[in-house]
C-alpha cells in the first residue's frame, strides 16, 4: 500500500477545534477527490473523535493537546486522533441504543462506528483510527 498523503496537526484542548478539524478534513478530501456524500460522514466522525478526545480523554485540560492526522492510499484514508488522557476500555462503554442505559454514554462511539468503514481503538496509545474506503 503506497502512501499518497500523510499529515498531522496539534489541537489544544482549550482551542476551538471545529475550524482545525474542518480544515484538515477538507484538505484531505480535496487531495483524494472525495465527494460531498462521503465528506459529510468523514467530517462528522472525525469531529466526534476529536470532541471525545478533548472532553473524555484530556478532561478539557487546557494544558493537554490532541493530535489529529491522516494517512491515505489509493484504497482508503485513515484519520488518527490521539489524546493525552489515561485511555479507556472500549468494551466497558454501555450501548446507547438500550433504553435502560442509565448513563446515556457511548453515543459518540456509535456515531463513529456507523459513519466509518473501519474503527479501531489503540488504548495503549490513546488513539482512535477511523478509516474510510475510497472506492
Amino acid at each position: 500500500m503506497t502512501t499518497l498523503y500523510d499529515k498531522k496537526v496539534q489541537i489544544g484542548s482549550s482551542n476551538n477545534p471545529e475550524g482545525v478539524v474542518e480544515h484538515l478534513v477538507v484538505d484531505a478530501c480535496e487531495q483524494m477527490h472525495i465527494g460531498e456524500e462521503k465528506f459529510g460522514n468523514i467530517l462528522l466522525a472525525v469531529s466526534e473523535a476529536v470532541d471525545n478526545a478533548i472532553v473524555h480523554g484530556n478532561k478539557n485540560n487546557p494544558d493537554k493537546n490532541v493530535e489529529l492526522g491522516y494517512h491515505s492510499s489509493q484504497e482508503e484514508i485513515t484519520f488518527s486522533v490521539t489524546d493525552e488522557g489515561e485511555g479507556f476500555n472500549v468494551n466497558a462503554i454501555t450501548d446507547p441504543t438500550i433504553l435502560e442505559n442509565p448513563e446515556k454514554s457511548g453515543r459518540g462511539i456509535l456515531i463513529m462506528k456507523m459513519l466509518s468503514d473501519k474503527l479501531h481503538f489503540l488504548p495503549e496509545e490513546k488513539t482512535v483510527l477511523l478509516s474510510f474506503y475510497l472506492n
